[in-house]
């Protein structure tokens, strides 16, 4: 039997939406890209594709800046700082679809905030066409709205493409845990949670506006360390890694 898609390897989901933070992007440098980060990602992408998995991805902007510092450091006018938040976004999400073009993948980037020279505009039936002939789709600009995170942004998009999980790819945190194993190394990490418990026990897995949408909706949301290798696509496969929030429909 092909190996790829022997029964042990068969993905449990067949469209997923994958959050990827800018911090993510940085890699160490904590700002700008980390080029071994976005060739991670675009190759272990290209392997799910692969196998027949739809990918749709959200990506922050914190690598390059955060709305909400800019207010709180530099007096910038909020609803401002978060429409330069979401700007961030966009270079993000160029950045990430030129790594995975250059290994053969067929991308489109789509924005909540039309700019026709660089992206098309979101448009909900588009999206889903373009995943149902197996092109990634890459969704920046945030929600189009300030106050909205990209987790927010993250699980909406989630929720209209109809995907079966949230893939929360997190910078060198391996799961959620009890409280901060970077600053505490008694913290335990959890293997499952109930959407209820992160909103009860202000986990920060995600603001609580997307944990809502997907608990509303039962999205499974997959929270692991992307800059391991391999990690992607365990996670496409059900393997038990990280933290799974909500009933694991896998």
């Amino acid at each position: 039997m092909d190996a790829a898609i022997e029964p042990a390897r068969r993905p449990a989901y067949r469209r997923v939406l994958l959050k990827l933070s800018g911090e993510a992007l940085a890699g160490n440098g904590g700002v700008g890209f980390d080029p071994d980060v976005l060739q991670l990602v675009a190759s272990e992408v290209r392997d799910i594709t692969s196998r027949g998995v739809q990918v749709a991805i959200v990506v922050g902007g914190g690598n390059i800046v955060r709305g909400s510092d800019l207010s709180r450091r530099l007096g910038i006018d909020e609803v401002t700082g978060h429409t330069m938040g979401m700007l961030a976004t966009v270079i993000n999400g160029l950045a990430l679809m030129d790594a995975m073009e250059r290994i053969g993948l067929v991308v489109r980037v789509l924005s909540s905030i039309e700019m026709h020279q660089v992206a098309e505009p979101y448009i909900r039936r588009r999206a889903l066409r373009h995943l149902e002939k197996g092109r990634v789709v890459i969704f920046v600009g945030g929600t189009g709205s300030p106050y909205f995170s990209t987790d927010t942004a993250a699980a909406l998009r989630a929720i209209e493409m109809q995907a079966d999980a949230v893939l929360m790819a997190k910078k060198g945190v391996s799961g959620v845990y009890d409280k901060d194993p970077r600053q505490h190394p008694d913290a335990v990490m959890f293997s499952h949670l109930d959407y209820m418990d992160i909103l009860n026990r202000d986990l920060r897995v995600m603001d609580a506006t997307a944990a809502a949408l997907c608990k509303d909706n039962n999205m499974d949301i997959v929270v692991f360390d992307v800059t391991r290798p391999g990690n992607i696509p365990r996670a496409v496969a059900g393997d038990p890694i990280g933290t799974l929030v909500g009933g694991g429909r896998a």
